[in-house]
């Protein structure tokens, strides 16, 4: 019999596995975490399953648990950022960046679109789903107290009703609403005019990423200019500065980055439904190893915003080796 149950319980909640991981995602802005998170609802959906009665949606009732998990999970916590969060951009043009110190700011993190790729077979799930998860989005997200975050999301991304919003919250209508309103107004502050980006399956978008990884590839700083805006911005984690301007971009890149033919090796992916690429660095022995992701933000005139995340730990979890094998 328990063994009934638990299958009853998988075939009625597995499905939604997928997009709960984007929610918990948007709402804490770490894959790992998200992950985590997800289990956890899991877990105590598990526990308390004998006990729904259907008195609302299956979809509802493990949002709810999902949401709940992760306001609990993010109490304690700092919010996620991405460099461009902390100040403005560098007005210092010579010297390299500085790394900001081990725990000192809690970074941001990509989400591979494999963790989370909806069936091929629905095309517009696909699109509302990239631009929910687009980097800039869900940077904004972070920087709103956690209950606004969490009511803008499900009301605008998911599409909860506001009373379904209220129950999944245990608040009322009217908190949902007021919530809402200063959720919207925050963001608007923060992105005034969202960037419209091109899909990553754009010819253009793969042409820029293809160029971007040429670049490195080839330490070719020439080859950024036709690739980044004359606007694009540049940043990295961990490292506190940022460059704003396709010429601040290349002369950093250029005099620290690029180094010489063969230095930089990169795999084309795709992460928050942005163009990307897993990275990889020569070390002093001559072996290619991992070192990080890099997210770009495509337009018709070309790449907006470059976010280099250097984290070593990164390509594995878009499931690539640890040493490029060529």
């Amino acid at each position: 019999m328990r063994s009934d149950h638990r299958d009853r319980f998988t075939a009625e909640t597995e499905r939604f596995r997928r997009e709960l991981l984007a929610h918990c995602y948007r709402m804490v802005g770490s894959a790992h975490d998200a992950e985590d998170l997800v289990q956890e609802s899991y877990l105590r959906a598990w526990r308390s399953y004998s006990g729904f009665e259907g008195r609302a949606s299956m979809r509802s009732w493990l949002y709810k648990i999902a949401t709940n998990v992760c306001l609990t999970a993010l109490k304690p916590r700092p919010i996620r950022v991405l460099p461009s969060g902390l100040a403005g951009p560098c007005d210092h043009p010579d010297g390299p960046p500085s790394p900001v110190a081990p725990g000192e700011v809690s970074w941001l993190e990509p989400l591979p679109d494999a963790w989370i790729a909806p069936p091929a077979d629905d095309p517009a799930a696909v699109v509302v789903e990239r631009e929910s998860l687009r980097l800039a989005l869900i940077a904004g997200l972070q920087h709103l107290p956690a209950r606004q975050r969490a009511i803008l999301i499900l009301r605008e991304v998911l599409e909860f009703s506001t009373a379904e919003t209220a129950e999944i919250l245990d608040t009322t209508t009217a908190a949902v609403k007021s919530g809402l309103q200063r959720a919207r107004a925050r963001l608007d502050e923060l992105e005034p005019k969202p960037e419209n980006l091109l899909e990553p399956t754009d010819q253009r978008a793969r042409a820029l990423l293809d160029g971007y990884i040429a670049a490195f590839e080839r330490s070719d700083a020439g080859l950024l200019e036709r690739v980044l805006r004359a606007d694009a911005t540049l940043e990295a984690t961990p490292f506190r500065e940022w460059q704003a301007g396709r010429a601040r971009c290349i002369h950093m890149l250029d005099a620290y980055v690029l180094g010489t033919p063969g230095d930089w090796r990169m795999i084309a992916t795709t992460a928050n439904g942005q163009p990307a690429a897993v990275v990889y660095h020569r070390d002093a022995d001559g072996a290619l190893r991992a070192d990080g992701a890099v997210v770009l933000a495509p337009t018709a005139t070309g790449v907006s915003r470059v976010i280099k995340f250097h984290d070593p730990a990164l390509v594995a979890t878009f499931g690539f080796p640890d040493v490029h094998a060529h």
